[in-house]
């Protein structure tokens, strides 16, 4: 009997063995990356935060919320848009605000030859009456959009998501879809400020439009959060999920996308970011660290992370948004409050990442 639990031992540590030994043959795969260059782009002495960046029509575009009463809900928020050739130097095309309303959280959306900016906002009401509570309930989407970069369409509200928290946008076949969280039924309770529970689900909404919305399913029940869509030639949509301050999680859903596979990726992610760099699949967003949260990115392989670069920041920081320059050569742009001006204060400010694949 001894004799047998010995060898049930020795063939469970061959198994770990054999499964560290791929793993980290995995890992001595993945490329080298160096950070040629960080910029700190924007900087008004505002609170600057949530970036997002694409391209269209030959030029870079990066948005951002900027905000001088700081990260919380204020109507005192606003977008602000700026564009490049080449990431070098910026110049602002547009910015908005929505009346009553915290803008924050702006993506990117290159659809039916028009670019998107989608916006999450929260209800304030009067600014001169100070507010404590929000709802989510009360929560609307707007969007403004450009044909040519330059006249932009003043902000209009997204039909069908009142009461939805929007986030990251996607296009497939000629329809977009919205991650959108809410809650179970909008049932009246949940409000900014207090933790997350499992009412907040996350919906998958759908538009031939990019203005008008609709349910076309529901991704995740509980702990719903902050989505990023990638669709794959075929139909396949993988998604990197935030679930609160919980492990995010890798989903995977095959058209119609009704059914989703749910993987724990192992760690927590806050503004998640999915896209593909040449043929490598790229996660990137706050990390919890010994030294706080850092703004961090990570091959995704196998449906593993593998985590590569960690960008200077710290305190309130993340929301990567990214453009592939080149198969090796690829900008990253994010907020951070690691920096402090001479009066010791501390800056929260947009930063530009380059960074490139060294395989040699």
């Amino acid at each position: 009997m001894k004799n047998s639990n010995f060898k049930f031992f020795i063939i469970i540590l061959l198994l770990i063995l054999i499964i560290f030994k791929i793993d980290n043959s995995l890992y001595a795969k993945t490329p080298k990356v160096k950070i040629v260059s960080i910029n700190r782009i924007f900087d008004n002495g505002a609170h600057n935060a949530f970036s997002d960046m694409c391209r269209f029509k030959g030029y870079i575009y990066l948005a951002f919320r900027s905000c001088p009463d700081g990260h919380g809900i204020n109507p005192t928020s606003s977008i602000i848009v700026m564009r490049s050739k080449e990431g070098k130097k910026w110049e602002t095309v547009n910015r908005f605000h929505v009346k009553y309303r915290d803008t924050r959280d702006p993506h990117f959306l290159g659809f039916k030859d028009k670019l998107f900016i989608y916006s999450g906002t929260w209800y304030y009401g009067d600014p001169d009456i100070k507010r404590n509570t929000f709802n989510i309930n009360e929560h609307l989407g707007y969007a403004v959009w450009t044909e040519d970069g330059t006249i932009w369409h003043e902000p209009v509200m997204l039909e069908g998501t009142y009461g939805h928290y929007i986030w990251r946008a996607a296009a497939y076949q000629g329809k977009a879809y919205l991650c959108a969280r809410r809650k179970h039924e909008f049932a009246d309770i949940f409000s900014f400020g207090e933790s997350r529970n499992t009412i907040m689900e996350s919906a998958m909404l759908e538009s031939e439009d990019g203005l008008i919305w609709k349910k076309k399913s529901l991704f995740q029940q509980k702990n719903g959060d902050e989505t990023a869509f990638l669709f794959e030639t075929g139909g396949t949509i993988l998604a990197v999920a935030r679930r609160g301050r919980d492990n995010a999680e890798l989903c995977r859903s095959k058209s119609p996308w009704t059914e989703w596979e749910r993987k724990d990726l192992g760690e927590y992610i806050g503004g998640p970011l999915l896209v593909k760099w040449g043929n490598r699949y790229l996660v990137g967003g706050r990390k919890k660290t010994d030294d706080g949260y850092k703004t961090a990115l990570s091959w995704l392989i196998d449906d593993k992370l593998y985590p590569f670069v960690q960008l200077p920041s710290g305190g309130d920081n993340s929301y990567p948004g990214f453009i592939e320059l080149s198969p090796k050569r690829a900008l990253i742009s994010y907020y951070s409050s690691h920096e402090k001006y001479k009066n010791d204060e501390t800056i929260t400010a947009i930063y530009l990442a380059e960074l490139k694949i060294d395989e040699n």
